[in-house]
Order: C-alpha cells, then sequence, then structure tokens
C-alpha cells in the first residue's frame, strides 16, 4: 500500500506541470491528493477528500484522457469514494 501511495503521490506531482484552466478551476491532480488512501484502500474518503473532489469535477474527464492517471482514477475504489462524496462519476 505504501508503494501504491508514493506512487500516486509521484504520479501527481509530475502532472502538476500539466494543470490547465477549466471553468474558473485550476486543474491540478495534486488536489487529490487527500483521496490517495481512499482509492488505494477501503478507508472511506475524508472531508477534505470529498471537497476536493467536488472542486476539480470539471477536470475529471481531463484527468481520465491521461494515461497516467487514469489507471488510477478508473477504478472501483475511485467510483466508490466519488459515490461517497456525493459527485457522480463522469461520464466522458
Amino acid at each position: 500500500m505504501k508503494a501504491a501511495h508514493i506512487a500516486v503521490c509521484t504520479v501527481l506531482v509530475l502532472l502538476l506541470t500539466e494543470a490547465q484552466v477549466s471553468t474558473a478551476v485550476t486543474c491540478s491532480p495534486t488536489q487529490l491528493s487527500s483521496c490517495v488512501s481512499a482509492i488505494t484502500s477501503s478507508a472511506p474518503p475524508s472531508k477534505l477528500c470529498c471537497s476536493k473532489i467536488k472542486e476539480q469535477k470539471p477536470c475529471l474527464c481531463q484527468y481520465l484522457k491521461n494515461p497516467n492517471l487514469k489507471k488510477f482514477i478508473n477504478t472501483p475504489n475511485a467510483r466508490k469514494v466519488a459515490s461517497s462524496c456525493g459527485t457522480p462519476y463522469p461520464k466522458c
């Protein structure tokens, strides 16, 4: 689990350089770092995680188009986290 956490954090940091602006939201995958433990385990998402998912919702399709992020975002746990946070999983 620690290796997965480190891998996700590393990918998110590397992708920070690809941040774009969409609908007054700064798309930055690192904003979802508070969700790593919930996505990579069965831990429930924190309130911070849920607020960041809602904030980054306009960016989720962009993240799904990125192969480095898709493997983490397009998972059953990621869908479960989004659902737990009351954010519908995007249909891109």
